[in-house]
């Protein structure tokens, strides 16, 4: 059954940042502070959804999204009769291609885009008052969770607080000191036991380094081994890299296109795809994808490293397409992310179980964190 179209009154940005006590370290920077913009989106008929932006980085990028939504992508939108969720979509990335090229911000802008994609299948989920991973064909409300974002320092800790809560599944940091990535991965394998464990290197390798250094973590038994070299290296690179392993790689945070995933899915090279809808493509690109991404036999495994809106998205994202893939939830210290994410905090034997409210299921209380915002 087909819905209405519906007229947007206003889309608005918020922008915040929770200062860190502990910084969440990566290969290639860190982040002194967790930053979160979130988008609200509103029909003539008073509907609203809420979406969010992917900001973690330049460091002032949160403030930056929050312009680019309120002052050059909601105004292209206020008015605009939607026949369906993802013509919002088609229209502002169509709409500013030009000024993207122009203004060399290709990445802003599909961020930007995506986050305020998220608020409109809020939006139109809550108008056809069903849960947004039933729109989207999900059969089962339970899904597998992990455990990301383990610092190399203090990663044992971590990983046992972590595994404390629920998780039967951890993914280090890695792309360090050599030594001290293998005797985290250590420590870490013996505390999950026969789970699931995976190493994110952030793009931290040369390939003659992960040519040296990746196959010898073939004894930690990981699941996968996450953008060991940089994301737009030649595909030969990667291929070189394949043939050198006996464990999956994984990749897709940093693919933002549909030609992109299309090339990663034609080949063997990656066996677990990980896009992140709040960083390009929203519900309305991602959608598509995650099934290519299981029609081509490969893991969907949905990337996300923010706060609470863009994880609840992307556990109704995983629900609705299906698959054996698990949803990524950061362990570090982040209320941002606590208070909106709703049941994807309450981890019970690795699963979380997502309810049948209409939309995302929440509805954030801005107020609560009024002491952290920034614009």
């Amino acid at each position: 059954m087909t819905s209405p179209p519906f007229t947007i009154r206003s889309v608005q940005a918020f922008g915040y940042r929770y200062p860190l006590t502990t910084p969440v370290i990566t290969s290639f920077g860190r982040m002194a502070d967790r930053p979160a913009v979130f988008v609200r989106v509103e029909d003539t008929d008073g509907n609203i959804g809420w979406g969010e932006v992917w900001c973690n980085f330049p460091a002032p990028g949160a403030e930056h999204r929050v312009r680019l939504v309120n002052e050059v992508l909601a105004p292209a939108l206020i008015g605009f009769n939607a026949p369906e969720p993802s013509a919002a979509f088609e229209r502002l990335t169509q709409g500013t291609s030009v000024l993207a090229l122009q203004s060399g911000e290709a990445g802003p802008f599909a961020q930007s885009i995506a986050g305020i994609d998220l608020a409109v299948w809020d939006l139109y989920a809550r108008r056809r008052n069903v849960a947004l991973w039933r729109l989207l064909g999900g059969a089962k409300r339970k899904i597998k969770v992990y455990a990301s974002g383990i610092n190399p320092v203090g990663s044992e800790r971590t990983a046992e607080a972590a595994l404390g809560r629920g998780y039967r599944a951890l993914k280090l940091k890695i792309g360090f000191d050599p030594a001290t990535d293998r005797a985290n991965l250590g420590a870490l394998r013996r505390l999950v036991g026969e789970g699931l464990l995976a190493a994110d290197v952030n793009q931290g390798w040369t390939i003659a380094q992960a040519l040296e250094l990746a196959p010898p973590l073939e004894r930690f038994g990981l699941a996968w081994l996450e953008e060991p070299i940089r994301a737009d290296r030649p595909r030969q690179e990667w291929q070189q890299l394949h043939e050198a392993i006996r464990f999956p790689l994984a990749a897709g945070e940093n693919i933002a296109s549909h030609a992109g995933f299309a090339e990663v899915l034609r080949e063997p090279i990656l066996r677990v795809v990980q896009p992140d809808i709040a960083k390009w493509g929203g519900v309305s690109a991602c959608t598509s994808i995650a099934r290519d991404i299981l029609a081509s036999g490969k893991m969907f495994c949905p990337h996300y490293l923010g706060a609470g809106i863009g994880l609840l998205a992307s556990a109704h994202l995983l629900a609705g397409i299906g698959g054996d893939g698990l949803l990524e939830v950061d362990c570090n210290e982040n209320p941002l992310r606590d208070r909106f994410s709703g049941p994807v905090l309450d981890v019970r034997d690795g699963m979380i179980e997502l309810g049948d409210e209409a939309g995302l299921g929440i509805t954030p209380d801005l107020a609560s964190i009024a002491q952290y915002r920034t614009i």
